[in-house]
């Protein structure tokens, strides 16, 4: 694991403690910044970084509380508060 990797993954992790401490936009700035040292890195992100922010608005997403999660043939449909959907198959 290289020091970018490193990078991102605690990122996420201030990304997630932020939106649990309801400080949404400095969560945005986590992700946005964990974005950016991908890029420069040529790293991808992680899967599970991925699924939970939303590409459009760089919101760190939380079911429940600023997105929406709902199950439709055989793919799960994450809706942001910025109405942007992601689909993943299941």
């Amino acid at each position: 694991m290289t020091i970018a990797d490193e990078r991102i993954e605690r990122l996420q992790e201030l990304a997630a403690d932020a939106v649990e401490d309801d400080e949404p936009g400095l969560a945005r700035e986590y992700v946005r910044l964990a974005r950016r040292v991908a890029e420069r890195k040529r790293r991808s992100l992680p899967e599970s970084f991925k699924r939970f922010t939303c590409d459009s608005c760089d919101t760190y997403l939380r079911p429940g509380t600023n997105a929406r999660v709902r199950i439709q043939d055989g793919h799960v449909v994450i809706t942001c508060d910025c109405g942007h959907h992601s689909r993943y198959p299941y």
